[in-house]
């Protein structure tokens, strides 16, 4: 993998970003590249090889470092971007009461076609429900999942739309009568 993204796109081969952790605490994320160096789309500057290594999940196997070094766990709510950790509701941020994964329950419940509000309610759910059990039952349905190269993008984007928050849930005012 390293010397085909090497020959097609050059340096550097690792794509490495500060994501939130257990708590929200910064720590390296490191992962193939799969996208053109620069600015621009993500449609755009994804690779036909980093559509095939997205599609395949080879561009995650750097990830298994961050699980050597105690950053990330196999399964776990999946590390998501720094900026978005002031957008969360409360119970949204509960996904960081767990170290993030390389995959979760929103993954293979659907991975990038579930919307953002689903992938939450997912990563909470996770969070808890989690036992030895489910995360052998989440092994097991990535494994299918990436087989059968299910939900990689999210309808009309290269990858998954940006988080952008959720609109606080209007409250009833209740009118005083006299």
């Amino acid at each position: 993998v390293a010397a085909s993204i090497r020959v097609t796109m050059g340096s550097p081969v690792l794509f490495r970003q500060v994501r939130p952790g257990l708590r929200g605490r910064p720590f390296t994320l490191v992962k193939f590249r799969t996208m053109r160096t620069g600015e621009g789309d993500d449609s755009v500057r994804l690779t036909r090889l980093g559509r095939f290594l997205r599609s395949t999940s080879l561009d995650e196997l750097p990830e298994l470092f961050n699980v050597v070094r105690g950053d990330m766990s196999l399964v776990g709510p999946r590390p998501l971007l720094m900026s978005y950790l002031d957008l969360y509701s409360t119970e949204q941020a509960r996904r960081h009461d767990v170290k993030p994964g390389i995959t979760g329950l929103a993954q293979v419940e659907g991975r990038n076609l579930v919307d953002w509000d689903e992938r939450f309610r997912l990563d909470v759910a996770y969070v808890d429900t989690w036992s030895i059990r489910m995360d052998d039952r989440i092994l097991a349905k990535t494994l299918r999942s990436v087989l059968k190269r299910e939900g990689v993008s999210a309808d009309g984007h290269a990858t998954m739309p940006a988080f952008t928050g959720t609109p606080p849930t209007p409250t009833l005012r209740r009118e005083h009568t006299s």
